[in-house]
Order: structure tokens, then C-alpha cells, then sequence
């Protein structure tokens, strides 16, 4: 098989910097790893500094909860107090046909069907 052409371009770059990191280490310790700290050092600062104004809050995300809740409660509360009429409830079919027009959410919870029916035989033990 044929390799490209890239990829002696790439082994030859990657062998000329192993050597040219080993003759560093050898003829100035001190410096390269003077060199290597000052790199390690700036690189954490960047990395904080992005994940501290790039992650958001999670006061934030909970104030967006709260608001979301809120907003849902508002709605569920206008919705009953439409179904009153001068502080009298309304008819049975007034509050049946809210409830259907209602969308459910879907929960993100699920069942897990077991073996609810089958009861242990302890005899056996």
C-alpha cells in the first residue's frame, strides 16, 4: 500500500520536534522547563478564564427553573379562576372539557413493569 505524501511530511515534523525537545532538555534544563511552566501556566489561566464566562451560573439555571415554575403555576392558576364565575364553581361539564383541553407533559419518569403479581415461594429457601 501507498502512504501519502502527508503522512511522511507529518512523521518527519513530529521526529524533528522530539529531537529538537531533547536537545533543549539536554543543553539548558533550567530553561525548558522554565519554558514548559510558563506554558502550563498560561494555558490553566485561559482555560479558567473561558470555563468562568462561558459555563453559566447555577443560580442562573435556577432562577430560569423558578420563573419556568412560575409561569406554569400562573397558568394553571388562571385557568381556575376561568372556570369561576363570581366565586361560584362552574358546572361539572365547564371543568371536564378544561381538564381535556389540557395538555398533559410528558413525564420524565418511567415504569417499570416487574413481576408485581408473582409472589415468592419461601419454601424453597
Amino acid at each position: 500500500m501507498k502512504k501519502p505524501f502527508t503522512f511522511y511530511i507529518v512523521s518527519g515534523l513530529i521526529i524533528l520536534a522530539v529531537i529538537g525537545v531533547a536537545v533543549s532538555l539536554i543543553s539548558n534544563p533550567a530553561g525548558f522547563l522554565q519554558r514548559i511552566a510558563v506554558i502550563v501556566i498560561i494555558g490553566a489561566v485561559v482555560y479558567f478564564l473561558f470555563q468562568r464566562f462561558n459555563r453559566s451560573n447555577p443560580s442562573k439555571r435556577e432562577q430560569r427553573a423558578f420563573i419556568k415554575a412560575a409561569k406554569k403555576s400562573k397558568r394553571r392558576f388562571t385557568n381556575k379562576e376561568s372556570g369561576t364565575a363570581n366565586g361560584r364553581k362552574g358546572s361539572v361539564g365547564s371543568i371536564t372539557s378544561i381538564k381535556k383541553s389540557k395538555k398533559k407533559a410528558s413525564p420524565h419518569l418511567t415504569v417499570i413493569e416487574g413481576k408485581k403479581g408473582k409472589k415468592k415461594n419461601r419454601a424453597s429457601l
